[in-house]
């Protein structure tokens, strides 16, 4: 057993963006539109030795009305088994649209359970803004915490906070079962491009149901195996298609499932079918998965069928597609001839290292004075960006903070220029690289 830890709060206040981060992976699915999370989900978290349990739920609304949604119902009540099930609970609040009326009863119905209850602001992008964020919120009565979960500020603080809730639970947490699942891997992909069978194929055994019916598999399947002394888990999905030719209800979940395994996975294989080439939906997962900063491998699958005349013609497609992720790695395979499979497995470890990186600032900050005197800023409006430091916000995926004097100075081309040089110097080729810019509090002040 371990101390459960829920986060509450309305809708579209951050919650599974928080839980993310505190879990140091995507885990649950993030999206600006309310509503995205609706069954409540769990994760083991961990902090300098103390283990919990973490449990994310969907946004509540105290009230039932008619913009409430289908599911309003059953999202309160899978948040209200949480509460009721946790050891401890953290109220999510946004600061930037300060206390409202709904935050206040949902602050209300909590404090009935009477557990512990941190109060948690977020969208607090800096000490300098903390002052004006927090004032309405400290007559809710709780203890308050200030964070930035989309740009990691006051987030190792936090997750301190959250592994002392855990310990004062006084709960114990029994032994790590020794039967880990390794290195996750979902296979996500159209129906039919072959993820079933490539988990066949790479396991050596027929794990997953196979057929030339697109849609065989529903759920996720979790197959767990050793390969090279190493432990692997794959997760294999359904397929996922257009909305428009989703049949029903069961499939909808399936391919929600299918996306959230991706989130869940240490690293995601996207399966193509290389006689299809590359499709419409095939370049909507590539913009997801690319936008959502998922560490992936493009797996362009039964490639044994495609003449080489076409195969070159594939490999250009990608290219194309691959423009703006250009550091996706692409590897073609054959679950028949067993041709590129070998090198999933290696490349999988790779991509998962080059995530978790983890770079001192004294080190990004001389690298930064290194790349910023041999190129400096373009000028804009005859102002040119002054750099004070850099700091990595986070890992898994890699997040690097430039502090400089105004953000609005840097340009596109300047971004992706300072993104290839932190690529090059920190070695970091496939994994996917996060770099904001943010304005120091005195400049922001003398704008």
């Amino acid at each position: 057993m371990l101390p459960t830890i829920a986060l509450v709060g309305r809708p579209n206040v951050g919650k599974s963006t928080i839980f993310n981060r505190l879990l140091r992976k995507k885990r649950a699915l993030t999206h600006d539109m309310p509503g995205i999370t609706r069954d409540r989900i769990y994760d083991e978290g961990h902090y300098e030795g103390v283990r919990y349990a973490l449990v994310d739920t969907g946004g509540l609304v105290m009230e039932s009305d008619n913009d409430s949604g289908e599911f309003q119902g059953d999202i309160f009540d899978q948040a209200r088994e949480a509460i009721e099930e946790s050891h401890a609970l953290i109220l999510v609040v946004d600061g930037r649209a300060g206390l409202t009326p709904l935050d206040e009863q949902v602050a209300a119905f909590i404090r009935q359970s009477n557990k512990p209850i941190v109060l948690l602001v977020n969208k607090v992008d800096g000490s300098e803004l903390e002052a004006q964020c927090l004032s309405e919120f400290h007559g809710l009565g709780f203890e308050i915490m200030p964070v930035s979960a989309e740009h990691g500020y006051n987030l190792e603080a936090l997750r301190a906070k959250v592994a002392q809730l855990a310990e004062e639970t006084g709960i114990v947490p029994e032994e790590e079962d020794p039967e880990k699942v390794g290195l996750k891997i979902a296979m996500l992909g159209r129906p039919n491009a072959g993820k079933s069978s490539m988990v066949n194929a790479l396991t050596g055994e027929e794990r997953v149901i196979v057929s030339d019916i697109a849609g065989t598999t529903r759920d996720s399947v979790n197959v767990t195996f050793r390969s090279g002394g190493k432990i692997f888990t794959f997760v294999d999905t359904a397929g996922v298609r257009r909305r428009t030719n989703i049949a029903n209800t069961i499939e909808r979940y399936s391919v929600l499932r299918a996306l959230k395994s991706s989130k869940i996975a240490d690293v995601t294989v996207m399966v193509v079918d290389a006689l299809g080439g590359l499709t419409k939906q095939d370049k909507r997962l590539l913009d997801f998965l690319a936008k959502e900063a998922t560490p992936f491998i493009i797996a362009v699958n039964k490639i044994d069928l495609v003449s080489q005349k076409e195969r070159d013609a594939l490999k250009e497609g990608f290219e194309r597609a691959l423009r703006m992720a250009h550091h996706v790695p692409v590897i073609y395979t054959s679950c028949i001839s067993k041709s590129g499979l070998g090198g999933i497995l290696p490349l999988a470890a790779k991509l998962k290292a080059e995530c978790s990186i983890r770079v001192s600032t004294g080190q990004l900050n001389r690298i930064m004075k290194e790349v910023i005197q041999k190129h400096q800023p373009p000028v804009v409006k005859r102002r040119r960006a002054k750099f004070k430091y850099l700091t990595q916000a986070d890992e898994e995926p890699p997040t690097f903070i430039f502090f400089i004097n105004d953000e609005r100075l840097i340009r596109p081309t300047y971004h992706r220029f300072l993104e290839n040089k932190l690529r090059k110097i920190l070695n970091i080729k496939i994994a996917p690289l996060n770099i904001y810019f943010r304005s120091t509090a005195r400049d922001k002040e003398t704008r």
